[in-house]
């Protein structure tokens, strides 16, 4: 079984939507948190607070350096994800179609390296 990493994107600068909207998506992607759970496909998931709380740590010239904000500069940002257990892609692609419906945000799918053999 392989692991999968669904990352839920969204972009900044982008009109909010209404709290009747958000409250939808909250239940929509509960209800489908439930369906994973009951499938077996779920390991873990979460949901993150905006770009702009990110803290970057890096090695620069030898010294770790600590910033405020996120690492890349650009208007599309990780909001949260899921880590998922799958057959293939076409499965974790399928949890994906229902995802970016529930959350009402794009859902990009990756699959994690595979772990070395002992």
């Amino acid at each position: 079984m392989n692991q999968y990493l669904l990352s839920v994107y969204m972009v900044e600068g982008q009109e909010a939507p209404s709290e009747e909207a958000m409250q939808a998506a909250y239940r929509d992607v509960d209800v489908l948190n439930g369906e994973m759970q009951k499938a077996g496909a779920w390991v873990f998931a979460g949901g993150l607070h905006e770009a702009s709380t990110a803290t970057t740590v890096r090695t620069t010239g030898g010294e770790v350096v600590t910033t405020d904000g996120p690492f890349p500069e650009a208007k599309e940002q990780l909001g949260g994800f899921w880590v998922l257990k799958c057959e293939d892609l076409d499965a974790a692609l399928a949890w994906a179609r229902k995802a970016t419906v529930a959350c009402q945000a794009p859902v990009e799918v990756r699959p994690f390296q595979d772990e070395a053999e002992d």
